[in-house]
């Protein structure tokens, strides 16, 4: 188990550098998204997680509303605020509740999001299901979050780009936490 674990974290430079290759396709997303006021970021399990910081990093560098929840909590309100045009950025890349991700993914389509897929499946883009997909290389679900946040980052990066936000010196905040 461990030298399988070991061997998985060797590759995880080529397979970064694989979604580094998707950076144009993520930068057109951007340049179409970039004048939102809301968004939410949405995933099961470790998918959840990197939903957490790609709602945090977008609203940190560009601004915007953003909200990173537990896929399966979107009936507990949140699904109230999802209208025509809010972007919604699913990540679903645990095989384990791969199925239920998709179900909360329908239930925000169906309310008119712009939705972007983040996934390790090969999908295409279905006007039933998502509007972009974003493909990462397939990892072992333990290091899944090393990979999907890359484009989350990057899309981050652009919107803010878009919007004229200095990337390099976001307001209010710190590069370093310096205080207790």
């Amino acid at each position: 188990l461990r030298a399988a674990l070991l061997n998985e974290i060797m590759t995880l430079p080529q397979k970064v550098q694989e979604i580094f290759m998707l950076e144009e396709n993520i930068k057109v997303l951007a340049k179409k998204h970039h004048t939102i006021t809301d968004a939410f970021f949405i995933g099961r399990n470790l998918d959840y997680a990197v939903a957490l910081e790609g709602a945090l990093k977008l609203k940190e560098i560009s601004y915007i509303n953003c909200l990173g929840m537990a896929a399966g909590e979107l009936k507990h309100g949140t699904i109230s605020l999802i209208e025509d045009g809010t972007l919604v950025v699913a990540l679903a890349n645990d095989d384990d509740v791969y199925e239920k991700t998709l179900s909360n993914i329908k239930s925000v389509k169906a309310r008119g999001a712009n939705v972007i897929l983040v996934t390790n499946k090969s999908v295409t883009a279905d006007p039933e299901i998502c509007d972009h997909v974003i493909k990462i290389p397939k990892t072992i679900a333990e290091l899944s979050a090393s990979l999907s946040i890359v484009p989350m980052q990057l899309l981050a990066y652009y919107i803010g780009v878009y919007r004229g936000c200095d990337i390099d010196m976001p307001r209010n905040l710190a590069k370093s936490v310096t205080v207790e």
